[in-house]
């Protein structure tokens, strides 16, 4: 669309927004005056929704009030209280509901599926993760490959940009795979590249990666909340992503995984057991065999942190409400207004590396400031502009389309300009 670099179009395009009262359901962090700060960390932890102290407090006052009954007669009985959570988060990243659980965090998440999906062997035993991966994947795929005896090294496979890009080209993927995939036992990809904030296109490498029968997992970390990863049609075989960024449910929240439906029902999968993925029929039977259940609730190990569900359980009712098509739509437009603002500073100095098609990046833009460092970052914080510096001169940006404003984008814009 048709955008102008002025402070009267901000506000005309939020008076137009037909999400613009959602802002007023999050709390907003405020200066000492009182004046709301520019927030363009939802990609780092999402704000707090207001409706969450609400949900966290009737769970603390069934819990003093009934004690270890409020597992069968709280308001929500804490028994089955993650399967509240089970349909919405399945809408939000396009999946059955018998493919997700919400469990544990997202790293112990992806080590739990890497028991089952990982299964190198002496021929087949390599990983292929994107060069500039988050580096607790990084971590946990070297951990893997050490854990089963093979050498760093030699089983680590990086699909790197092109010298002098930032951008990687599903091309390169394929060829990647093409040489090597009889040695390749998987492929464990960012959705969403971090730095970058590069969409990959999740249902192609599902694609490239089953042609040579490796298995394919995707860590949504910054994709879950932000883009439509629509997982059960892209064929991966499984994903994991936390729920404190894009889904605003506070600091070190639970994960949610993906497992497929191809999968549900093979008990001859490797997993980590617990009473919790036993059949929940015969759960409290204690002495019995285990007995995995099917789908996703099947790599559960244990009984849920309820307070941090309710905290999910709090965002999900709002994603619920507004729906992901209304967002991504919000989300696309708030996104190309605020890249437009940036290509508007006239300065050599700016460049931002992410995606201009809107369709390859969700809400992140990253800003490259040459011959910048972290003073810059510092500098916007002192004016209550709150983004993320990543190093050696990357400031990433969010503006998400639940709380951030087009007035927001506009003033942050014109201070970065008086900046640089």
């Amino acid at each position: 669309m048709k955008y102008e670099n002025t402070l009267a179009h901000a506000l005309q395009l939020d008076k137009e927004d037909p999400l613009s009262e959602i802002r007023q359901k999050f709390h907003i962090p405020k200066d000492s005056s009182g004046n709301e700060w520019l927030y363009f960390t939802g990609n780092s932890l999402g704000l707090q929704p207001k409706q969450t102290q609400h949900y966290i407090q009737q769970e603390l006052d069934d819990w003093a009030k009934l004690g270890v009954e409020g597992h069968f007669e709280a308001q929500n009985p804490w028994l089955s209280y993650h399967e509240f959570l089970t349909d919405k988060m399945a809408k939000i990243v396009g999946a059955k509901p018998l493919e997700v659980v919400v469990m544990n965090t997202l790293t112990t998440n992806l080590h739990l599926l890497m028991v089952s999906f990982y299964k190198p062997s002496i021929k087949k035993y390599k990983i292929v993760i994107e060069s500039d991966a988050f580096p607790s994947d990084r971590y946990a795929v070297q951990s893997q490959l050490e854990f089963h005896g093979f050498n760093i090294e030699e089983g680590l496979i990086e699909w790197k940009p092109r010298t002098g890009e930032e951008l990687l080209r599903i091309e390169d993927l394929e060829e990647i795979v093409e040489k090597q995939g009889d040695e390749i036992a998987l492929l464990l990809i960012g959705g969403v590249n971090y730095y970058t904030g590069q969409y990959l296109d999740i249902k192609r490498i599902a694609e490239i990666g089953h042609t040579k029968e490796c298995m394919v997992g995707i860590d949504l970390a910054h994709g879950a909340g932000n883009i439509q990863p629509n997982l059960h049609e892209s064929g991966v075989d499984f994903a994991a992503w936390c729920t404190y960024k894009y889904l605003n449910a506070g600091p070190g929240s639970l994960s949610g995984l993906f497992v497929h439906e191809k999968h549900a029902y093979n008990k001859e999968l490797p997993r980590f057991a617990g009473w919790w993925n036993h059949n929940k029929e015969t759960r409290f039977n204690m002495r019995q065999p285990f007995d995995v259940m099917p789908g996703a609730e099947g790599w559960q190990l244990s009984n849920p942190p309820i307070l941090s569900m309710a905290a999910i359980r709090s965002s999900l009712d709002l994603f619920d409400a507004i729906g992901m098509d209304a967002l991504r739509e919000k989300s696309e437009k708030l996104t190309g207004y605020f890249e437009y603002l940036i290509n508007e500073i006239d300065t050599d100095r700016i460049r931002i590396i992410t995606p201009t098609n809107s369709k390859e990046r969700g809400c992140q833009l990253s800003i490259q400031v040459k011959n910048a460092d972290k003073t810059l970052h510092e500098q916007l914080m002192k004016h209550h502009i709150v983004t993320d510096w990543r190093e050696p001169d990357v400031i990433r940006c969010a503006p998400v389309p639940m709380y951030t404003s087009f007035e927001d984008v506009f003033k942050m814009v014109e201070i970065l300009k008086s900046l640089v």
